[in-house]
């Protein structure tokens, strides 16, 4: 057990992705940190419990490559003129990898903490006041209580239940159990055809899962842009995913190991029959007993914690970064760059404040979908003018040879200036050709300014040259 000291310069609690990037910050800048979180890797411990950053992306990413190999055997693999025999699917095995990927990250970030001596505490614990911390359990600790000049709440979000499916993790399972099942499902619900439904839907379709999205939406991914949203609904429909959009959940049931859903729609009432049902409707931020009555910490009706432009909450000191706030959409990268800022403040240095509008968005499917900027429902709504470049995919060099020809690049800039206003991509690898766009906008490009860059050739982000090329052709 590391020895505990009962005062601390900053104290983090919560040690996802903003918490303990938060910490490493701290401690690189010369503040003794200590970080305390009480959750565990997975509720069958086959992780090691401790230091645990965002189970939720790692595991999509994990499952999804392997799901993507096993497709990719089963009905591409012979265009390369290479034949496998008897292929089996060892799904226990894939949770095993995704489980030791998880490890090895946690084992690096543990590693980190320890280089910056920054103490850990696996406990629960709430905040009394600006700057005392009580450690409600386990309660073996030397200290009950700890000191701390400054505290960082960094605690992130848990997945939305609702009333109509409740969880058992057993047939109905939330978003964190769904990385965990032991079975290929034959048939599977999900409800929710946002970010967290469609990156999950996109594993287990994969796995052979005939696979139905419920959505209570009219609009396929709204707060995208409509043109990538279109292109997503093609895409996803053609490999194999049900969306039924516009719908409303009345009951599910669970009974002789499957479930029962009744639902609604335009068209009436329906009931579907399935061997797993996911709860994939959001995310809620995970502020619940954070803090004591007596502390006063100010929080909105869903649980927000108010915090004013430098993350700072209502109590003196103390901070929250991450998913407990409003400030930005619930993305990892937005939380390490406020765990950044927020440490820097603390250590007097006066950073740039972050700009959410150029922040890039990322849906881990298959294709990728990113995007950062504004997108063209939105400026055509508010009467500006732009110039708008397309290129697909199908006819970059690239993806033709290595058969990834799905999806589309698109660029939007602005007519007076050339200004880039947003950059839409759904392609393979969109979250990585989504930096350079990203970095455009931060050093306010134009159009000319990625024309004249010089891309490798032979590459898929090639095409955000040839997308800007489809605007100057235009003119």
């Amino acid at each position: 057990m590391v020895k505990i000291k009962q005062k601390y310069d900053v104290t983090i609690i919560g040690s996802g992705l903003s918490g303990s990037t938060c910490a490493i910050r701290c401690a690189q800048l010369g503040l003794k940190t200590l970080c305390i979180d009480n959750l565990l890797s997975s509720d069958s411990n086959k992780v090691d419990p401790g230091i645990f950053s965002n189970p939720g992306s790692l595991s999509t990413i994990a499952l999804l490559e392997s799901a993507k190999i096993y497709e990719s055997i089963l009905n591409e693999i012979n265009l390369h003129g290479i034949y496998v025999d008897n292929l089996m699917l060892n799904l226990s095995q894939m949770i095993q990898r995704k489980d030791s990927v998880i490890n090895s990250i946690n084992q690096n970030l543990t590693k980190q903490f320890n280089n910056y001596k920054i103490d850990f505490i696996h406990a629960k614990s709430k905040i009394l006041n600006s700057s005392t911390i009580e450690i409600i359990a386990p309660t073996s600790l030397k200290y009950k209580y700890i000191n701390s000049e400054h505290i960082v709440l960094a605690t992130e979000s848990i997945p939305i239940s609702i009333s109509c499916a409740p969880i058992d993790n057993e047939f109905i399972l939330d978003s964190i159990a769904s990385f965990d099942i032991t079975e290929v499902p034959k048939r599977l619900a999900i409800l929710g055809a946002g970010v967290i439904g469609l990156e999950i839907a996109g594993i287990w379709n994969r796995m052979g899962a005939e696979t139905i999205l419920l959505d209570a939406q009219e609009t396929f991914l709204g707060l995208t842009d409509h043109q990538i949203s279109r292109e997503a609904y093609q895409i996803f429909t053609a490999q194999g995913l049900e969306l039924r959009l516009g719908t409303r959940i009345i009951s599910t049931k669970v009974s002789n190991k499957k479930v029962m859903i009744e639902y609604q729609d335009s068209y009436g009432t329906h009931a579907i029959r399935v061997d797993k049902l996911i709860v994939a409707s959001g995310r809620k931020p995970n502020s619940d007993h954070i803090a004591a009555p007596e502390a006063n910490l100010l929080l909105d009706e869903n649980g927000f914690i108010h915090i004013n432009d430098i993350y700072r909450t209502n109590l003196p000191n103390v901070y929250a970064i991450g998913d407990l706030t409003l400030l930005g959409p619930m993305l990892a990268h937005k939380g390490i760059a406020e765990g950044v800022f927020v440490a820097e403040q603390i250590s007097g240095i006066q950073s740039s404040p972050i700009d959410y509008g150029k922040m890039p968005n990322v849906i881990y499917t298959e294709p990728e979908i990113a995007w950062v900027g504004q997108t063209e429902q939105t400026i055509k709504a508010m009467g500006d003018q732009v110039n708008i470049g397309v290129y697909p995919i199908n006819r970059n060099p690239k993806g033709i040879a290595t058969n990834k020809i799905n999806g589309l690049i698109k660029i939007i800039s602005c007519v007076k200036s050339d200004s880039i206003l947003g950059i839409h991509i759904i392609a393979n690898n969109a979250s990585e050709l989504i930096a350079e766009a990203t970095l455009a906008m931060e050093f306010s490009a134009n159009s000319e300014d990625i024309k004249n860059t010089i891309h490798p050739y032979p590459s898929l982000v090639d095409s955000l040259r040839d997308a800007i090329n489809s605007i100057i052709e235009k003119h």
